[in-house]
């Protein structure tokens, strides 16, 4: 259990989540005994929703670990649809590409394997959405290139941002590596300060962010459109012609 929200609270959200399925559970008993770094099956309710309510047809990976998140996310995707998941361990990704087959979905999903720093620079997006939950140190140097592929009102998802209340100063006593917390703390700054995003942290599990990008130049047309529009609505006299029967 988490250190964010308390146990009580968590079995509960947990007891409410019904969309986990036989291999989603089956995995994340895989996962539990071998100690690997998978979200939890709360998370893995909100990417899913988030996925389908952002409509996303692509979708960005950072981290992919053995494909426990990925089979959330790309469950959201209609037929056509891409999940391109990022995976630096070779043994992992050859793992996720089994579970994805299992789960049905290999048909969109595509593992890549390397340095998120290399693969990212030969990526083309844009991506409608992009669920970060790689090396923590790295969540920094990825920003400005992950918002750069997210397409304007896209959505930037990250995991393990309150890590479990260290970047808190004086919450409890630090028990993670305290180079990753120095670069979470960073990192939850420049996400919530970004010109291009706006930004809310979730307290679910290890915490979420949730960063929406702002409308590109490309949109302000359309915008100035609606705002005329809307300024008629405003101005507009309905009961002027207003007849009583």
């Amino acid at each position: 259990m988490g250190q964010i929200v308390p146990d009580p609270v968590e079995r509960y959200l947990s007891g409410l989540n019904h969309l986990v399925d036989p291999v989603l559970r089956e995995i994340a008993r895989t996962g539990e005994e071998q100690d690997l770094p998978l979200i939890d099956a709360e998370v893995g309710a909100l990417l899913r929703v988030l996925a389908t309510a952002a409509g996303a047809r692509r979708i960005l990976e950072i981290g992919t670990a053995i494909g426990y998140s990925g089979i959330w996310l790309a469950g959201a995707l209609p037929p056509g649809g891409l999940l391109l998941t990022l995976e630096m361990d070779e043994d992992r990704a050859r793992r996720a590409r089994e579970n994805f087959a299992r789960a049905g979905l290999a048909d969109r999903v595509n593992v890549i394997v390397g340095d998120a720093r290399r693969m990212l620079a030969k990526i083309a997006g844009p991506f409608d959405l992009i669920f970060q939950d790689g090396d923590k140190q790295l969540y920094v140097p990825l920003l400005d290139r992950l918002v750069t592929l997210l397409r304007p009102g896209g959505l930037l998802v990250t995991d393990n941002v309150l890590w479990d209340g260290d970047v808190v100063p004086g919450f409890r006593k630090p028990t993670k590596n305290a180079a990753d917390t120095a670069a979470i703390v960073e990192y939850n700054e420049r996400i919530n300060a970004h010109p291009e995003l706006m930004t809310t942290i979730v307290p679910l599990r290890d915490g979420v962010a949730i960063a929406v990008k702002r409308g590109s130049r490309e949109l302000q047309p359309l915008l100035a459109g609606l705002a005329g529009s809307v300024q008629k609505l405003r101005d507009a006299d309905f009961n002027g012609d207003a007849r009583v029967s």
